[in-house]
């Protein structure tokens, strides 16, 4: 007999991938995590501090698109994909969910508990 406990709470989480950019939305960076409120301060952060990372570098901070996943595999598997893809169709996507390329680093302020829903 399997005595492997079945985990109920599997998929309750939340995770995000996301594309930032620069202030003058020329460059992009696609990353994944599960608390994009934190994950964004911290890219800001490092810009601030002057870490060497790609998105410093670049002074990428501005969020301009995300998914949400309920499986961490998922949301793994859907940032490799989209790191995979050429600029123009990464664009095209950003185009889908947002048209203007607004920045929406507004919606996940630490006042924000739940970012709306992007579907």
């Amino acid at each position: 007999m399997n005595n492997t406990m079945i985990e109920y709470n599997e998929g309750y989480h939340t995770y995000y991938v996301y594309i930032i950019t620069n202030k003058y939305r020329t460059t992009f960076y696609v990353g994944m995590t599960n608390n994009l409120i934190v994950r964004l301060q911290q890219h800001k952060e490092n810009i601030e501090k002057g870490i060497k990372t790609f998105a410093s570098k670049y002074g990428i901070e501005y969020l301009v698109y995300y998914e949400r996943f309920s499986w961490v595999q998922q949301a793994i598997a859907r940032e490799k994909e989209i790191k995979g893809w050429r600029r123009e169709k990464k664009l095209d996507l950003i185009r889908s969910f947002n048209s203007n390329f607004e920045f929406l680093n507004n919606r996940f302020e630490k006042h924000n508990a739940i970012p709306p829903s992007s579907e």
